[in-house]
């Protein structure tokens, strides 16, 4: 890095680098240079303080100018201006790059790479001609930092009705290479390459063996579903017993409603009252909705994830998703059925019940909101009470974020409209009731029952712009602008944190601050995920790595809280698709970092590092087994990680390494088979003994095990069931 040079006072730039280059003048009225060229780093000067890239005008900081600066100027076919979100909260979809006047967090926050010394040194070569080719950075690197560069490896593949984009970068990384080798040898599917030693060859067969009786066990459980024996939705659809409601209801409102506001709190428990005064006279829609918070309350009791009446839980979610797909019925296009929409939705998310379909059911909720005007403020719309307009503002943001979340576990674009509503109010459901005229909004600073929903609409516009880079069609990126994004969403981190911290006194729980964190945060690991791989070989990529990395173990190392860790052991779709990406991202690091050790000869002196990670992936394979007690069918995630320690055991003890993760893959599915039996005979025993809520007994917990829930995605893009049938 060049030694810095002192600070020199320069006056208004009245030409770009190219014209200054050429002695080209501009107006001394108009800063605008008379001639522009195609090849013009800046573009049209506009009045005002100039973009210089020496970080000495007035309005911003060096690093924040030098990477506007450095971005191509928007062109017509890149610049589709289309504010979506709420009120104004306004994003602009149409481009991945930092708008004018939006300036990213500096550049100096991240310690890796050195972008202040890169960026002077561009300066340098920009004022060199442009047909010259670039003597201080090689061709790599300009692509990088110059205009926006091709992704390798960007291919579509199309798996299981499925397109599958960043997943794929990620499980096909180099790393990987031993273990789907493994593989595809157990299914026949492999070349005979690999794994040829003659014992090796033998625990291979039996592997392959073991992965049948896997998939033929799996399939058992599947039988019991709703879907699979087309149980009538009303059987089972009795309530349970009001004590037991009651704790479900309330374990509900202090977790999930924190962040997802669906219901008015005191208008609900009204409803709740008056259904329990008359259960047998009460409207399907009201009892839904009350049966639907119970599920969901379930799934965070302590006792709740060993109810052997679970399939009772996942009917009352088949019930309403029919109830929600009845046509012409005009009662499903109302307040109080897109509340049932969003409930049901949750529900299937946390029991993972077409958890992987939850994109396509939220187009559908969003146009069902839409044409209600939910995306219009209600201050255009007539006789709408004070009550309805937050209850509106607050259900609009819910569907936004879990339309959002949705799209980035299918990699599928939002499709978030146009939106003029504007953010719901800072108050506590109390303050607020049906005879209320008007409100008074508290300081954003003071927490309140709408403050975490808030919290997650602020940092919406970066999370927006990030899902459009990733799901754009174009295979090209800027690695600046990947940075910049990074830097965004990390102050969104930061902003949270304070406020929590500055509110650590009220009614913030660890759940409420892991989920809030974990929902926004797993948006880093894809973004960066494209540029991890060369990240090992190009210093320049280095930030990607010690991002993603610290996404991920913030993610597999949550503030210790029971009902969280519940969460993450039994929930699909939004509550696992985070939990796959850092599996990867640690996974990776620490087979990469072992094996550079063991060349370099450091393996056996450094190895703290190396313990850390292997003490995260040890606890990994442990969520695995959690995992499959709740239920889970899909065991190569166990399987995957027993290979993976192995693999690591093996080159530290100096061992056979096709022979250890042969050996780990037969005990990993040894193990399983064995936990899907009991599952499995639990299942069986609990539909015939009818375990049902509503049947009164009071038998909650009795049975050590629940049903099975399939995680389609869990490995299977990347280990297929090729040969298993």
């Amino acid at each position: 890095m060049e030694p810095q040079q002192p600070r020199k006072r320069r006056r208004i730039a009245r030409s770009c680098i190219e014209c200054a280059r050429r002695k080209i003048k501009g107006y001394s009225s108009n800063p605008t240079p008379l001639v522009q060229h195609p090849e013009n780093t800046f573009g049209p000067r506009a009045s005002g303080p100039s973009l210089s890239v020496h970080g000495d005008q007035v309005g911003g900081s060096k690093s924040a100018l030098d990477a506007n600066a450095l971005r191509d100027p928007p062109t017509p076919a890149t610049r589709a201006p289309t504010p979506v979100g709420v009120g104004a909260i306004q994003v602009d979809i149409g481009t991945a790059q930092t708008r004018p006047g939006q300036r990213p967090s500096p550049f100096g926050q991240i310690p890796e790479p050195d972008l202040a010394g890169i960026l002077s040194r561009i300066e340098t070569l920009e004022k060199s001609s442009t047909n010259k080719p670039a003597g201080g950075l090689s061709e790599t690197n300009q692509a990088i930092l110059g205009r926006p560069s091709h992704i390798e490896n960007s291919e579509w593949i199309f798996s299981k009705t499925r397109i599958m984009r960043w997943s794929l970068w990620m499980g096909t990384a180099k790393e990987f290479a031993p273990f789907l080798a493994c593989y595809t040898e157990a299914v026949g599917k492999g070349t005979g390459e690999a794994f040829q030693a003659p014992e090796t060859r033998a625990i291979l067969c039996h592997v392959g063996d073991l992965l049948k009786q896997c998939k033929d066990i799996a399939r058992t459980i599947k039988v019991w579903r709703p879907s699979r024996s087309l149980l009538s939705p009303q059987i089972g659809f009795a309530p349970p017993p009001r004590e037991l409601a009651d704790m479900m209801t309330g374990l509900y409102f202090e977790a999930f409603e924190s962040v997802y506001r669906i219901l008015h709190i005191p208008s609900f428990w009204v409803e709740y009252d008056t259904f329990w005064s008359n259960p047998e006279q009460a409207s399907i829609s009201l009892r839904l909705k009350i049966l639907l918070v119970v599920g969901i309350g379930s799934s965070i009791h302590e006792k709740g994830m060993d109810a052997g009446y679970r399939p009772t839980i996942h009917r009352w979610v088949y019930a309403a998703q029919a109830w929600l797909s009845g046509p012409l019925e005009k009662d499903r296009l109302s307040i109080s059925a897109l509340q049932i929409d969003c409930l049901t939705i949750l529900a299937r998310q946390i029991y993972s019940i077409g958890a992987d379909l939850v994109w396509t059911s939220m187009g559908t909720l969003l146009h069902k909101a839409m044409q209600i005007n939910l995306h219009r403020d209600p201050k255009h719309l007539s006789g709408i009470s004070v009550l309805q307009t937050e209850v509106r503002r607050r259900l609009w943001a819910t569907i936004v974020e879990m339309t959002v979340q949705a799209a980035l576990d299918s990699a599928m674009p939002s499709n978030i409209p146009e939106a003029d509503t504007e953010p719901p109010s800072n108050i506590n459901d109390d303050e607020i009731s049906e005879f209320a005229t008007a409100i008074q909004s508290h300081s954003s600073r003071i927490y309140t029952a709408t403050s975490l929903q808030l919290l997650m609409l602020k940092s919406l516009p970066v999370r927006l712009r990030i899902l459009h880079t990733l799901t754009s069609l174009s295979p090209e990126i800027s690695y600046l602008d990947v940075i910049a994004l990074s830097s965004e969403l990390t102050n969104a981190f930061v902003s949270n944190h304070g406020f929590m911290k500055e509110n650590s006194g009220a009614s913030i729980t660890p759940f409420h601050r892991n989920l809030l964190d974990y929902l926004i945060r797993r948006f880093m690991m894809p973004l960066h995920c494209p540029f991890t791989d060369k990240a090992r070989t190009n210093p320049l990529l280095s930030s990607s790595l010690k991002a993603t990395l610290e996404a991920a173990m913030a993610i597999m190392s949550p503030e210790p809280d029971d009902a969280f860790s519940r969460l993450m052991a039994i929930g699909g779709g939004v509550f696992r698709e985070g939990i796959w990406c850092a599996m990867t991202v640690i996974s990776i690091e620490l087979l990469g970092q072992t094996e550079a050790q063991s060349i370099d000869g450091t393996l056996h002196r450094n190895h703290r590092y190396i313990g850390l990670l292997k003490s995260i992936a040890t606890d990994m394979l442990s969520l695995s087994v959690e995992r499959i007690r709740q239920g889970e069918t899909n065991i190569k995630g166990h399987m995957f990680m027993s290979m993976i320690i192995a693999q690591v055991e093996a080159k530290q003890s100096g061992a056979d390494s096709e022979l250890s993760i042969a050996q780990s893959a037969k005990s990993s599915l040894e193990f399983c088979r064995d936990l899907l039996m009991t599952v499995a005979d639990t299942i069986s025993l609990g539909n015939s003994s009818d375990g049902d809520f509503g049947s009164g007994a009071s038998h909650y917990g009795d049975l050590e095990e629940p049903t099975g829930l399939d995680l389609d995605l869990d490995w299977d893009f990347l280990l297929p069931d090729a040969g298993l049938a």
